[in-house]
């Protein structure tokens, strides 16, 4: 999808919500797996490294290197405790400043939930955002010229009620909601 994206508005800003950093080398020894694809997406300049930012990440590293290598590709990491600290409206806005007027890709793994939220995941990690957080975020980034987006990692098998489904389904509807208000022209919601 980003080298879809990035063949039709050049390199994108992206807006990475996710527990873990995803941009490992490799993982399990293969360079292509859910951990490695962003730093793909760097290496294959189809992102535009001054605007690139992880949210909600708290997962476990591999050591201080993950960090080193984050901050080398140009990302910035708003952490689950940094949402809970300075507020929704404060993370937006600062999200806002850092994408400007660029096109953003926004990427949500479904794990950026704490699993209280969002059980039905394959990994799942403590101390996540709420899905009103999540939501509020989202909502925040009216006026952004959002131009792709996905979510990925929702595994029913692990989804008791439905949680993850619902909160996955209204994610997906403000994404959407995000880039119809975008073609339209509208930038703030009503």
């Amino acid at each position: 999808l980003l080298r879809a994206v990035a063949r039709r508005h050049g390199p994108v800003a992206l807006l990475h919500f996710d527990a873990h950093l995803d941009t490992w080398d490799t993982y399990f020894g293969a360079a292509y797996t859910h951990g490695t694809p962003f730093r793909r997406a760097v290496e294959e300049g189809v992102v535009d490294t001054s605007a690139l930012s992880h949210v909600g990440i708290r997962g476990p590293l591999y050591g201080r290197k993950d960090l080193d290598d984050d901050e080398k590709m140009g990302f910035g990491i708003v952490t689950s405790a940094d949402v809970l600290r300075r507020g929704v409206d404060e993370v937006a806005d600062q999200l806002r400043q850092r994408i400007g007027d660029r096109p953003l890709y926004v990427s949500v793994d479904i794990d950026v939930l704490d699993p209280a939220h969002a059980p039905g995941t394959g990994t799942p990690e403590a101390g996540g955002l709420t899905s009103r957080e999540l939501l509020e975020i989202l909502r925040g980034l009216a006026g952004c010229r959002l131009v792709s987006a996905d979510l990925v990692e929702v595994a029913p098998a692990y989804d008791h009620a439905e949680m993850t489904s619902v909160a996955a389904s209204h994610t997906a509807y403000e994404l959407t909601t995000l880039m119809a208000r975008q073609i339209a022209g509208e930038s703030t919601p009503e």
